[in-house]
């Protein structure tokens, strides 16, 4: 991310990941600038207002921003052959320990995947990082007993 603040007080801001670039801001001559600079050293394309970057879905209001990540939790269930799940008020007892020694053990990789996924939800759901903190804590020893509570 960079930014730069004009004279005026006002910023143009430019976010790049991989191949894709945000200009935002309330500078429109600086993002002006910013585009005509880029498309000479660059094949740029413009798709207009922000709607959809690295799993995020932006939808805008009178208020401001929305961002949310609908798409992402619904490939998430489906992949976790969870689609049919309800929500739950709160995601984990807060108290809850996962001690079971005598399980199964659940295939690390998977249950590593879902955590990692589950860790990036978290930057829009911010009221799961404290279970998803707790599962990835467990990931060592992973039983049936705390897959199936990550699960919900």
């Amino acid at each position: 991310m960079f930014y730069r603040h004009s004279q005026k007080g006002r910023i143009a801001v430019i976010i790049v990941y991989v191949d894709d670039i945000i200009l935002t801001g309330d500078d429109v001559d600086e993002i002006r600038c910013l585009k005509e600079h880029l498309a000479l050293e660059f094949e740029i394309k413009d798709l207009g207002p922000l709607k959809y970057f690295l799993g995020m879905e932006v939808a805008r209001s009178k208020k401001g921003l929305v961002v949310s990540q609908k798409k992402y939790v619904i490939d998430l269930l489906k992949e976790a052959g969870m689609s049919g799940c309800r929500p739950a008020d709160t995601p984990i007892d807060p108290n809850v320990k996962f001690e079971n020694k005598e399980g199964r053990l659940v295939d690390k990789g998977q249950y590593q995947r879902l955590v990692g996924k589950l860790i990036y939800l978290s930057h829009t759901r911010p009221d799961i990082a404290f279970a998803v903190s707790l599962f990835y804590s467990y990931s060592r020893n992973i039983f049936i007993l705390s897959f199936s509570s990550l699960l919900k």
